[in-house]
């Protein structure tokens, strides 16, 4: 009976142990890259739709 427990028992700390949680934090291997061409865009847009609302605001007799 003391053989089965002690057995049973090593064989829960070795599983206990083997299966423990880890944590690692590691550097990337490239660079991070931030995409920017899509607020650039955003400004080129914007200042066209102004230009153009004011163009319009000055000819309001095109249309």
């Amino acid at each position: 009976m003391q053989i089965r427990l002690i057995t049973l028992a090593f064989t829960l700390l070795t599983g206990l142990i083997a299966c423990t949680p880890t944590v690692q934090v590691a550097m990337p291997n490239e660079p991070i890259t931030i995409n920017l061409n899509v607020r650039i865009e955003h400004e080129i847009r914007v200042k066209v739709e102004r230009e153009l609302d004011d163009m319009f605001d000055e000819d309001s007799d095109l249309f």
